[in-house]
């Protein structure tokens, strides 16, 4: 069974707006969840310590996020923001997590640069599960933290290897819902984030931004968690998450990846919670085949899983219940003829390169 890389899931995030302690199995928080609202506000939880370590994850993109105020999901969203101050402080907890995580189970470990990245993947050789660890790769989604360009420098000192300047618009650039193109200040943090060595996530850009970041960043470039446009569009909803078959080849030719979201509401336009799980991870695949059709080759897909980030077990394929489960997606691809090498690309050898591309030395 190949080690899975998945590019985005929001654990900070969760630990502290649903008091979710991810060193215990999913299952085990969705019996202490029982009688409250996080399963109604988040899903069921579908991630833990365990269910990754069985599933061969490897590798997960650690995200900061936080909500701008005018987005706020309800009252219980409790670190909404309301100005790049607020935003900082707020992330900045979010990386407190990510410390004291890594302090308090040793088999979490913080990834900085290669030589981390490769320590960590040298825990996976053998049979001593015991040895394992989970490494994570932190990533900002959502730049208004970021209070002007330069401060990116006080971030990646602070560990933050990947920035993504949009959740929705930020003072940075359009976003998700809100498109608009990059603003002086984006380009400005784009050529500060160049020089520092930092990748760029595209996932939650507007067209216009998304376009333009390409011409203006000259680093390592990823979408962390967004499907092709062309299998979710329908004459109904507008695929603003959704990736165009012309953004996923400028994407190729930078040698980005793109990870697919298993979310079932990403997998089907016309998906709804009262459909339950009818769909399967044949669709997942099929997202998957076709950035590999539009690429010419499986060097640009791999996994972005965005668990836990605001759906949960109910809202994704019938035979996905944790991340564990991540590991059928390896089987669906085989089922469509693809063989081991480029099934283990997918899966991780792909992420992988991208790491160890933009990681610093």
């Amino acid at each position: 069974m190949p080690l899975i890389v998945d590019a985005h899931q929001d654990l900070a995030w969760n630990a502290i707006t649903f008091k979710r302690d991810y060193s215990q199995s999913a299952l085990a928080i969705r019996e202490s969840e029982k009688g409250t609202d996080a399963p109604i506000k988040n899903g069921l939880c579908t991630i833990g310590l365990p269910e990754l370590l069985q599933g061969n994850v490897a590798i997960v993109f650690g995200t900061l996020f936080a909500s701008p105020m005018r987005r706020k999901m309800g009252e219980w969203d409790a670190i909404a923001y309301a100005d790049s101050d607020q935003a900082h402080k707020l992330y900045s907890q979010q990386l407190d997590y990510y410390n004291r995580l890594v302090d308090e189970h040793q088999q979490f470990a913080l990834i900085n640069n290669k030589t981390d990245l490769e320590n960590v993947l040298t825990t996976w050789n053998g049979d001593d599960s015991a040895k394992r660890k989970v490494g994570i790769v932190r990533l900002i989604e959502g730049a208004d933290c970021i209070r002007e360009p330069q401060e990116a420098e006080w971030w990646m000192e602070r560990g933050v290897r990947i920035i993504g300047l949009a959740w929705t618009r930020t003072k940075y650039a359009g976003g998700t819902g809100e498109p608009a193109p990059l603003s002086a200040e984006g380009r400005r943090l784009l050529r500060v984030m160049s020089d520092l060595g930092l990748m760029l996530d595209l996932s939650h850009s507007s067209d216009e931004s998304f376009f333009e970041s390409l011409d203006h960043f000259e680093g390592t470039v990823i979408a962390s968690h967004a499907n092709p446009r062309a299998l979710w569009l329908d004459e109904v909803n507008v695929p603003e998450r959704a990736l165009s078959d012309d953004m996923i080849r400028q994407l190729a030719e930078r040698d980005g990846v793109m990870g697919i979201v298993p979310y079932n509401r990403f997998l089907k336009a016309t998906w709804k919670v009262s459909d339950g799980k009818t769909l399967s991870v044949d669709h997942i695949a099929a997202m998957m085949d076709h950035v590999c059709q539009i690429t010419g080759s499986a060097d640009h897909v791999g996994i972005g899983s965005d668990l836990d980030g605001g759906f949960g077990a109910e809202s994704i394929p019938e035979e996905m219940d944790t991340v564990a489960d991540l590991t059928k997606v390896e089987e669906a691809l085989k089922a469509k003829g693809y063989n081991d090498g480029d099934t283990e690309k997918i899966m991780s050898g792909n992420w992988l390169r991208s790491l160890r591309k933009g990681l610093p030395a």
